[in-house]
């Protein structure tokens, strides 16, 4: 769920050399040969028909009298602009809330890129500016947005608190987006950068053998998901995962929350829902464990703290999943307030003692797991 973008720094939030001196300088920019594949571009384009292709006349006439000819293209567009408020004006600028730099300040920001599978993805590492030198425990986190939208800088302020409340490293990654790249790309860039820290976190400041993954509602499903795919690779499974706005199941429609308040529901909806889910899942069961961890054999499966509000459509599934994870023997631990909605907690001094309450909860969580 995008919120504010960073702060210009001379840390690098916007790229170039970092000055942060505990980070591989070799990472902060683009290697020879090398792409970012989680720029969005516009030879990314969605519908794509042969010059030769035998039913060229009837796109033809179909195109004459509609753009564009697929519906997928046209139903990316209004997410990617209204959704997001793109170039639009903000009428009251007492409600909008503090940056991210403002609200939680002495973190340093480093663009990196890290190797993906078919190139690099751009990420943000974010380092608490007073802590000693040393390897810092880390937390891979990836934003929210629908599976669709969104990039590191929309959660630079969850992202900012999480590195000051736990003494840690945090990489905010940035993963390809359906529905050009659907499922397993995006979390295929997410397990691939995690699998990359097991190995390489010294290069950015910190301890391989201590990785806690984060995510908040799309990204919150990244979450849950990679300790299974890390385990299918033979990686080591994380030592803890959050997950804000915990998403786990895409067979939504089976839970009394969502029946009850995704028809009118606030923050996204039943057709928004309905939207990701075709994006994100366009030929892939829906209950695919990779894709609705819910399913999954969640036996031996890392500490767990989960939180979202009672008038987020998905609490139930939340709920239910941190039931499983405890009746497979795992640690799990749910904030639940009533009231708040999906992403309660991702703005700053606005929704608050909920807000506050989440954050204290995971500092605790995280120096107990990582």
């Amino acid at each position: 769920m995008p919120i504010h973008p960073a702060a210009s720094s001379p840390t690098g939030a916007s790229g170039g050399t970092a000055s942060v001196p505990h980070v591989d300088p070799t990472l902060t920019t683009v290697p020879d040969g090398q792409q970012d594949v989680t720029v969005v571009a516009a030879i990314d384009g969605l519908s794509y028909i042969d010059p030769d292709d035998p039913a060229m006349p009837s796109y033809r006439v179909i195109a004459n009298n509609r753009q564009p000819v697929a519906l997928r293209d046209m139903m990316i567009l209004p997410v990617r602009t209204g959704y997001i408020g793109q170039d639009r004006a903000q009428p009251d600028p007492a409600l909008v809330p503090p940056t991210g730099a403002d609200a939680v300040p002495g973190v340093d920001v480093t663009t990196v890129y890290l190797p993906v599978r078919d190139g690099v993805a751009r990420c943000l590492v974010y380092r608490p500016s007073a802590l000693p030198d040393g390897p810092l425990p880390v937390i891979l986190y990836a934003h929210g947005g629908g599976f669709t939208v969104g990039s590191a800088e929309d959660t630079d302020y969850t992202t900012r608190r999480l590195a000051a409340d736990a003494g840690a490293v945090v990489v905010s990654a940035n993963y390809r987006l359906a529905p050009e790249y659907p499922f397993p790309t995006p979390l295929d860039d997410v397990v691939d950068v995690y699998a990359w820290l097991r190995t390489d976190a010294h290069r950015i400041g910190g301890d391989p053998g201590r990785i806690a993954v984060a995510g908040d509602s799309a990204g919150s499903n990244f979450a849950a998901a990679l300790p299974i795919a890390a385990r299918s690779r033979g990686i080591a499974l994380p030592q803890a995962v959050v997950m804000f706005g915990a998403f786990v199941d895409f067979a939504q429609e089976r839970w009394p929350s969502f029946q009850a308040l995704a028809p009118r529901g606030i923050v996204y909806d039943s057709a928004f829902f309905g939207f990701i889910r075709g994006a994100y899942l366009p030929t892939t069961s829906w209950t695919d464990p990779l894709a609705s961890p819910i399913y999954a054999d969640l036996t031996g499966y890392p500490p767990t703290f989960l939180t979202t509000g009672t008038h987020d459509p998905i609490i139930d599934s939340g709920r239910a999943f941190a039931t499983l994870l405890e009746e497979a023997g795992g640690i799990a631990d749910g904030y639940w307030p009533a009231g708040m909605p999906h992403g309660f907690a991702f703005f700053p001094d606005v929704q608050n003692p909920e807000g506050d309450i989440a954050y204290a909860r995971v500092k605790a969580f995280l120096a107990a797991h990582l």
